[in-house]
């Protein structure tokens, strides 16, 4: 059980090395930044598979228009966005990091579980059928749901799960940026 498998790691960890809040600070930390840095490279997986189903699979599809297809591609892709983020989670709407500051200033830093997947998801399909948008805000918010959801899980106070999705949101950059040590 997932509810249960967490805190047991964390008994154990801070038996072994002492039960002082900062030693658990640095292995939430640790756990987090390293869940959010995968989050990062799955994130790039996603964008590269639906980049080559759009334009592979996509130029197959409407093969009748030609190369001009290329022009509706991003307009589907927008339309299966705003879908996605409608029906799902709409707090994955825009850019990712104004959505992860309201979080921290007005919801103690809680953040839903599923935007962390809706937002991997929708980015990932705006960036794969050519829209306009960067990756680093979708992996700030995607980053910070991770840090927020094993916070929630934990029950932790609202001062921790802001913390800990300050270090999702790090994590998550800094693997964006292949500067692991960031």
């Amino acid at each position: 059980d997932n509810n249960t498998t967490l805190p047991k790691l964390l008994s154990y960890l801070q038996g072994r090395t002492g039960s002082s809040e900062a030693v658990k600070g640095v292995i939430l930390a640790i756990l987090v930044g390293g869940i959010a840095g995968l989050g990062a490279i799955g994130f790039r997986w996603l964008v590269l598979n639906f980049q080559t189903l759009f334009f592979g699979g996509g130029g197959k599809l409407l093969s009748l228009l030609g190369q001009y297809y290329v022009i509706l591609i991003p307009g589907i892709g927008g339309l299966m966005v705003g879908l996605l983020v409608y029906y799902f989670a709409r707090e994955a709407k825009g850019h990712g990091v104004p959505e992860v500051m309201e979080a921290v200033s007005l919801k103690g830093g809680r953040i839903r579980p599923r935007v962390s997947l809706v937002k991997a998801l929708a980015s990932s399909i705006g960036i794969g059928s050519g829209g306009s948008v960067g990756r680093e805000g979708p992996i700030v918010q995607i980053g910070a749901s991770f840090g927020s959801t094993i916070g929630q899980r934990l029950k932790l106070s609202d001062e921790w799960v802001r913390t800990l999705v300050a270090c999702g949101a790090a994590g998550g950059i800094s693997a964006t940026f292949n500067a692991p040590l960031g």
